[in-house]
Formats: structure tokens, sequence, C-alpha cells
């Protein structure tokens, strides 16, 4: 199932003072637009990308060269025309409406919203009302409300695409909130939780705030992963999952597979905890023979458990046969299986040693792998 983020940023935000548009402005280094974009590149599980903004705005786009990074629509005078801009790009089978505005989103946020989507046609992350709430008139209170079921909406908002699509083309144009657009059609929204940093940028001073959440130091690991396995007698090897004929096979405790050894070692070394052998003793019997995608995933498991994302795993396989090309794109699909990740996430790639060394001397095959984890 895939998956578009539709990110409006085409308001104008004359609440936010004097200067261009909010999206436009800086924060930590970068424009706000950026940001925002840079979670969704970032998200494994986020597969195109198309901002909308307004045509007085095309210059921002060029200098920023944001054609590289989204497709690109013009938006409306509302959102609503706006949203339906940005639906116009795309035939995901499902989208996220964001509001550009919100540039410091958790990536956890989005899990949680395409977790829901999974079991229901729309979701949307939300926190509720903590503090009392009062009816004024004029400077005085006038009464106190009940805020029991209350929340405060955030984005993303997120639906699957047909009739989200349908809904939207049902309504006359007025809904400022995508979620309204979709219970005036009878479509469900789950309330899933929202995050206190995903704030909205409205006034001057939430610029600050924004600055204080992004300026954050990010928590990204990087781990490398080496193996070896010496030839043997067998009529095949197993190199990152997939099994390629040869006169040889290769000799190890488990199915030998030195490709998602070294990826699952560089995991395990990013997260500061050990290696393969460690987790799984090659003294410990049950693990003879075993598929070496049970160690992968395990790898990954414990990646997700302690709040890493796997952004990006490299794998460069090692020997003068046999030949790798031919299957590189059926390991890289295979990994990114295992690993809940795009194929365009993994590398697989191959060199030889120039007839030098064991691999030279054709007595076995060696990996080394490099995986990058950042805290969500």
């Amino acid at each position: 199932m895939t998956t578009a983020a539709i990110i409006v940023a085409a308001g104008r935000g004359t609440r936010a003072g004097d200067g261009p548009p909010k999206q436009w402005r800086a924060v930590a280094g970068r424009t706000v637009v950026e940001h925002t974009l840079g979670v969704f590149e970032a998200h494994p599980r986020v597969d195109e990308i198309v901002l909308v903004i307004s045509a007085d705005d095309m210059g921002w786009a060029e200098r920023l060269d944001l054609r590289a990074r989204a497709k690109i629509a013009i938006g409306g005078a509302t959102r609503s025309l706006s949203v339906k801009a940005g639906l116009a790009q795309t035939e995901a089978d499902r989208v996220l409406i964001h509001d550009a505005a919100r540039c410091c989103l958790p990536p956890v946020v989005i899990d949680r919203v395409l977790d829901a989507l999974d079991d229901g046609p729309g979701a949307a992350p939300a926190l509720p009302v903590t503090d009392t709430l009062w009816s004024g008139a004029g400077a005085s209170v006038a009464g106190i409300q009940d805020r029991s079921g209350l929340y405060r909406a955030q984005t993303p908002q997120g639906f699957h695409l047909a009739p989200f699509r349908a809904a939207l083309a049902a309504q006359d144009g007025s809904a400022t909130d995508d979620v309204a657009v979709a219970r005036a059609a009878g479509i469900p929204v789950r309330i899933v939780e929202g995050d206190e940093r995903n704030l909205k940028i409205t006034t001057p001073a939430d610029f600050a705030r924004a600055e204080a959440i992004l300026g954050q130091t990010m928590d990204i690991r990087t781990g490398n992963g080496f193996d070896v396995h010496a030839f043997g007698p067998g009529d095949h090897v197993t190199l990152c999952g997939v099994d390629i004929p040869h006169d040889h096979g290769l000799k190890g405790h488990s199915d030998a597979d030195v490709g998602m050894h070294a990826v699952t070692d560089a995991i395990y070394g990013a997260l500061g905890d050990g290696d393969i052998g460690q987790h799984f003793p090659p003294s410990d019997p049950q693990w003879k023979g075993a598929a070496s995608y049970i160690f992968l995933e395990h790898a990954c498991a414990l990646a997700r458990d302690r709040g890493f994302a796997i952004t990006h795993a490299d794998c460069t396989l090692i020997c003068e046969f046999p030949k790798i090309g031919p299957h590189a794109l059926a390991m890289k699909q295979e990994m990114a299986q295992i690993m809940g990740l795009t194929p365009d996430r993994i590398s697989v790639k191959a060199t030889t040693s120039e007839k030098l060394g064991f691999t030279g001397r054709g007595e076995g095959i060696a990996a080394i792998a490099t995986a990058t984890l950042v805290k969500t």
C-alpha cells in the first residue's frame, strides 16, 4: 500500500508578523518548509511527497530547488482547493495531509496515523484538552465549559485516497480541516496520540518555540559490520537473502549469508549492542542452519523498540565469484522487505580484491556494511 504526503504550504500566515509567509522563514538554519519536507523524506513509509504552494511563491521553490525533493502543485484560495490540487498529483493508496507550518513533527506521529489507516479509512493525531476552558463576556469570565471529550487537532491527517477525494469533491470548499470534510461524507476518523512538539507556527512567538525544538541535538547513530565465510561443498550461496547457483556453498553455523550478517552486525553496532554471536551464539544448536533473516529481523525490532528508525543500509560484497550484479536488485528488494524499508534505502554492491588475499584466491566471500539509525 503506497502513501503520499501532501504538504500544504500555500497560505499567507498573516498572524506570523512582518516578513515573507511563515513557511519561507528560517528556523534553526533552514526554512520551515525544508524542515517539514525533511521529516517526510526521511520516513521509510512515505513513498512520495506533494508540496502545495502559492503561485506567488514559485521563486522560493526554485531558489531552494524543491522540485528535486517533491512534486509541486499550485494551491487555491482556500485550504480545500489547495488540498484538491495536491491530491490531483498522486495516485497513492492513502494520503497524509500536513500543514507545512508544523515543522517539528516527530516521525512517530506519522507511524501512529499510518498504523490506524491499516484498519480504517481515516485517522488524525490530537491531544486531549487538559486546561480548564472558560467562556467569556468581554474581559470577564462568563462560565466554564466542560472539557471532557475535547481534543486539540494536529496534522498529518490521513485518509484512504479514493473515498477522501470523493468527499472533498462533494463539499463546498469552505472546510478548514480535512477531518471535517471526511466526517461530512460519513468517513470515520480514528483519533491517534499527537505530540506536544508538533506545534503549528502561527504567531511570532512560535518561531522561538520551534527553534528550541529543532535546535536540540539529534541522536543519529552509524554502525559498521564485517563478516567472512569460507567456501565449502554445495551448489549455491545465499547472499542478502537470495540463493545464487554456484559450484560451492558457504560454510557457517547458520545459512552463512555473509551480506545479511554484515548488515545485522551494523545495526547492532549502531545500537552499541554487540554482534550476532552474542544474540545468537553458534554454540546453541537451535541456530544451526538457521535462516539469517531471523537475525536481521531481531536487530531491526531491537532498533524500533529503542526508538530508532533505520534510515539506510549499505552492503558491499567482496568476492571474485559468483557475479553479484545480476542479482543486486533482487537482494535490495529482499533486504528491504525484511527490514521494513523501501528499496531505495538499501544499497547492495560488489567489488573484487584484485586477486589479492583469501577472496582473491577464491577461498570465500567477505562483506562490509554500514547502517544509519535516527532517534524518532
